[in-house]
């Protein structure tokens, strides 16, 4: 009886081993991406999710969603943020950044770390490195040029000198020397290389070949990853995979977005003048974007990129119809419930969400997570990691 029974084990691992070569073969046959047969084999992660991360959240490129993303990893994890000190909102922006900008940071006292650092911040890698452990992974996200100022523009009109008294961006990129001046310096900082700025570089340096290539180089060497706007699914797909994280982690909905009725168009005449005059920003996008791809082809077969970025889009697909009214973004009027509220700035019309009555509790919570304003996440957590201090004040919320 025994023997039978080895005799039975044997023949069934026999078939299963034949079974399996004839997977192989026929993968090699169709040019076919075998982790397509096995999801579960390869949607798992080699080792442990990465929980320390520094993103530079650059403006106007979807960092409003990344940083969503970030705070939902952070709070459902019980990871400590990196958030502004007292009532700010940000971390000393324009200015360069200091480790004394965050809560919890002792000027002079033992230096305290956290997991993630996402709000804005003008990237300055020493004081970085005090309020980040060693292992951390830095990276961040770019947008074309050319869309990421009609952004600004709009976004930023009544804030930034330069854009207040001119009608249009076309108008003021047909000359932009009448409206830009150079001496106010970090009051200009969104209308001219921006991201340039934000990662810590002069926005009004000339953009002599030998300088663009050593600050690329120096961004290189800081960041693991550069991520595009534009492909924000495919950049989802490679940041998951790099993190180890699961697919829920990095599904998230459009933030900070705004109704197409406050976006402009550029005549092709003014597309090239911006490019032009946000010349630093443009080789920044151009380099990392050739990267990016290459970077994504040396991780995925062009086969298993689709296959993950459909199951993203299809995830959250789901997500929108389990957890919105409509799901569909809303203006402010239409948002019934006021703590989900985005904040306004200048002629941007941001859209936020409403989420679908008689949800379970565990739902809801999932759900307002994913649907959360920046502002109100940021002072969400703040409370969450100091409730000792005072709770931020969200006066636009009050209006």
């Amino acid at each position: 009886m025994g023997g039978g029974k080895r005799d039975e084990s044997r023949c069934f691992w026999a078939v299963l081993l034949l079974l399996a070569l004839a997977v192989l073969l026929l993968a090699g046959v169709m040019h076919v991406d075998v982790g397509l047969f096995m999801p579960q084999l390869g949607d798992q992660a080699d080792g442990p999710p990465v929980t320390n991360v520094m993103f530079l959240k650059t403006h106007k490129t979807a960092s409003s969603t990344v940083l969503n993303i970030l705070f939902r990893f952070a709070e459902t994890h019980n990871l400590s943020a990196a958030l502004p000190a007292g009532g700010r909102f940000h971390l000393g922006y324009p200015w360069l950044f200091l480790a004394r900008y965050v809560e919890g940071v002792e000027q002079g006292g033992p230096g305290r770390r956290f997991n993630i650092l996402c709000n804005h911040l003008r990237f300055n890698p020493p004081e970085v490195q005090k309020v980040m452990p060693n292992d951390t992974f830095y990276f961040s996200i770019l947008r074309n040029p050319v869309f990421q100022l009609e952004s600004s523009f709009v976004y930023y009109k009544s804030h930034v000198p330069a854009f207040r008294k001119v009608s249009s961006l076309e108008a003021f990129l047909a000359s932009p020397w009448t409206y830009y001046n150079q001496s106010l310096g970090l009051r200009n900082a969104y209308a001219r290389n921006s991201m340039w700025f934000d990662l810590g570089f002069d926005n009004d340096a000339p953009p002599e070949e030998g300088y663009v290539r050593a600050r690329l180089l120096d961004v290189e060497r800081r960041f693991q990853l550069l991520l595009i706007a534009e492909h924000f699914d495919e950049s989802m797909v490679l940041l998951r995979r790099l993190l180890r994280w699961r697919l829920d982690d990095v599904v998230a909905f459009r933030l900070n977005s705004r109704s197409q009725h406050s976006v402009t168009s550029l005549s092709p005449a003014g597309r090239e003048r911006a490019k032009h005059w946000c010349a630093l920003d443009w080789h920044l996008y151009q380099h990392f974007n050739r990267t990016f791809w290459a970077r994504l082809r040396a991780e995925l077969s062009p086969r298993r990129l689709r296959s993950e970025v459909a199951q993203l889009r299809e995830r959250r697909r789901e997500l929108a119809v389990l957890c919105l009214q409509d799901s569909e973004p809303k203006n402010q009027s239409q948002i019934t419930d006021l703590r989900l509220r985005p904040y306004q700035s200048g002629r941007a019309d941001i859209l936020g969400y409403n989420l679908r009555p008689g949800l379970d509790h565990q739902t809801l919570q999932m759900c307002r997570r994913m649907v959360m304003p920046e502002l109100q996440y940021m002072a969400h957590l703040y409370t969450l990691q100091f409730p000792d201090k005072p709770p931020k004040n969200l006066t636009f919320l009050e209006a």
